[in-house]
């Protein structure tokens, strides 16, 4: 598990609570979360701060050496940030086979706006903004501050590509360093699930959730519009022509998914026709994905192909 902002590896009513409901749907499978840092308070301290690229390497390196993981293919559950860190290693990461990737509210095509605090006596969160509003650019806060390392101002297209550490190369925007593997590691999923969330105001623009994004004048930009998708720049288009690119929206706000639909999604992605679950699973979580009431799910209307729904309607 790798969780998100504000949480760590290791709370017992989030990342324990996923864990728990995976290994109720799946009798038998090992759950594995990802701690950065010697402690559990340094590894939510690395949701706000350090160097996302030496994190992700960091993470790779340990799950090289985790023997329930190595040479299986392994399932991905990445949970607001934490989604965006697991694409990011599945593509950049030679010693994990990923299997299937599901996203909820990840921010795959960056913010325009820095999150908000979800807690207000986060002071670590309140930290973090206070330094990334003073200049997401500047050499101390990019290399220092997680979410400027994937905040995207659409006015300053080329001050992002310039001078964001992260982001641009796990997307693959820089023509000139592009890398084909980060292409071939991830349209190699069996199947990336990118699920959305119908009132997230946390992670802004919310469609960054499906690759889309905002235009200089605020206008919503669609994958399918995008370079990305039509010169296939990650294997976006090829997982998506080979109807292994699912698309899908929960009602609520971030990270209100509900017990009952992380159970049916769970079953949906990650368990077999034939009743072998003894792959790993591998899940990033956050934000207290798991708590709040039941919640509905709505298919929105759009030209997207795969679209499901979980849960009551």
């Amino acid at each position: 598990m790798w969780h998100g902002m504000g949480d760590s590896c290791c709370d017992n009513s989030t990342m324990g609570e996923i864990a728990r409901i995976v290994q109720e749907e799946i009798p038998g499978v090992y759950v594995h979360s990802v701690k950065v840092g010697s402690s559990e308070s340094a590894d939510r301290r690395a949701g706000f701060f350090g160097n996302l690229n030496t994190q992700v390497d960091d993470v790779c390196k340990e799950l090289g050496e985790t023997e329930e993981l190595r040479g299986r293919a392994v399932n991905m559950m990445g949970f607001s940030q934490g989604g965006l860190f697991l694409r990011a290693l599945v593509q950049r990461c030679p010693e994990i086979r990923a299997k299937t990737l599901v996203t909820f509210g990840s921010p795959h095509s960056g913010v325009a706006r820095i999150p908000e605090c979800a807690k207000d006596g986060d002071v670590l969160c309140k930290w973090m903004r206070g330094l990334a509003l003073r200049g997401v650019y500047s050499w101390y806060v990019r290399d220092h501050v997680v979410q400027a390392q994937y905040f995207k101002d659409p006015e300053r297209i080329d001050q992002y590509m310039d001078y964001n550490i992260f982001l641009p190369y796990v997307n693959n925007e820089a023509a000139d360093k592009r890398e084909v593997v980060y292409r071939e590691r991830l349209r190699a999923l069996e199947k990336l699930v990118l699920i959305r969330f119908s009132e997230d105001t946390l992670i802004y623009p919310a469609s960054s959730s499906w690759f889309g994004f905002i235009d200089s004048d605020g206008g919503e930009t669609r994958l399918y519009d995008s370079l990305m998708y039509i010169e296939d720049w990650l294997g976006l288009r090829t997982l998506d022509e080979s109807n292994r690119l699912d698309f899908v929206t929960l009602a609520g706000k971030h990270m209100s998914i509900g017990e009952e639909n992380l159970r049916a999604i769970v079953q949906k992605y990650f368990t077999s026709d034939d009743g072998d679950n003894s792959d790993g699973a591998s899940n990033g979580v956050g934000d207290g994905a798991a708590g709040g009431a039941q919640q509905k799910t709505a298919v929105p209307g759009s030209d997207h192909g795969r679209q499901h729904v979980f849960g009551k309607a």
